[in-house]
């Protein structure tokens, strides 16, 4: 797996339209820039992300590369609603609606259903996606299937993906996950994984995958906007005053701030890839950009005597 990971969401069409050509050219950017490992699920764009990238990925070796993707929003037949737009921030024609299922059988149904999306004979890594309100049935049902799954060797690794921490770490006490996919949680304006996920997860093994470190976007500019959002809300006055303070610390050290934002949950020890959005052969450019500018160690030190961020070398 490589340490920049490849976020497929915007190949499905996330408010605006991309096409195939664009997408294709993205991955195979990525490809070339060193990446290996692409995140999707049935929900970005009612199943368009993983045709996609099923497409984009044709030829390449598979063992090459490192696939995930997310059980949790069954894709049903929805004749009624085809004239439609989605109405969950994709532009595709809402000819299918999602519905939740963290059943045994709508897991493994998911899962066949996006093998055949995905063109592919297996799936290194399957996330439950957002069980925040279904806990009880992902520890006695999900979990299980996929368990069962990965004794039969369909998927490699199992685990949940969210933008909560405590939920996931109640998981991994309950059952054996090797992997996390945690969403703004573990960024330089949020540490809440540090609570609670991040210490059962390097005592029991299982790896972090960290995502949305830019914050919907926040943290995704050197200039801080007054009406920037933070987990896909207008950002706060307060949250709003920590960025610039952020900002400025980046612009007194030379440091660019989104570089910043993907580094930072990289220097924990037991995270080991930053997916991040990605659409065009721009966005990987500036991605790998990121993740390969020189940060000096004394930056995090700054930001940890600040308040604003704690070293994670010295947190793990």
């Amino acid at each position: 797996m490589s340490d920049v990971g490849f976020g497929a969401a915007q190949l499905g069409n996330l408010n605006r339209t991309t096409t195939d050509e664009e997408s294709t050219s993205a991955v195979r950017a990525a490809l070339a820039a060193g990446v290996s490992y692409f995140d999707t699920a049935p929900h970005y764009g009612l199943g368009l992300s993983e045709r996609r990238l099923g497409r984009a990925l044709t030829g390449v070796t598979r063992d090459d590369i490192v696939l995930s993707t997310k059980v949790g929003r069954l894709l049903v037949d929805s004749p009624e609603t085809a004239g439609r737009q989605d109405d969950q921030g994709f532009i595709v024609p809402a000819s299918v609606r999602r519905e939740w299922d963290f059943s045994a059988d709508g897991v493994k149904r998911s899962i066949e259903e996006s093998l055949n999306r995905l063109g592919t004979d297996r799936i290194d890594i399957v996330y439950l996606h957002d069980p925040d309100d279904h806990e009880d049935q992902a520890i006695r049902e999900a979990l299980p299937a996929l368990i069962d799954l990965r004794e039969q060797g369909v998927v490699r690794a199992i685990g949940a993906g969210m933008n909560q921490s405590a939920m996931p770490a109640r998981f991994i006490d309950a059952h054996d996950l090797d992997v996390v996919m945690l969403a703004g949680r573990l960024t330089l304006l949020d540490q809440t994984g540090l609570v609670d996920l991040l210490p059962v997860a390097l005592e029991r093994g299982v790896a972090i995958v960290a995502a949305g470190v830019y914050n919907s976007g926040l943290l995704s500019s050197s200039e801080i906007r007054a009406d920037a959002h933070f987990d896909y809300a207008p950002a706060s006055a307060g949250i709003l005053a920590r960025a610039q303070r952020l900002a400025e610390i980046c612009r007194g050290r030379g440091v660019d701030l989104p570089a910043a934002a993907v580094q930072y949950p990289l220097r924990h020890p037991a995270v080991v890839s930053a997916v991040i959005g990605m659409r065009s052969v721009a966005h990987v450019d500036s991605s790998i950009e990121r993740r390969t500018a020189e940060i000096p160690d004394d930056f995090w030190a700054e930001l940890d005597a600040e308040g604003i961020a704690p070293d994670l070398v010295r947190a793990g």
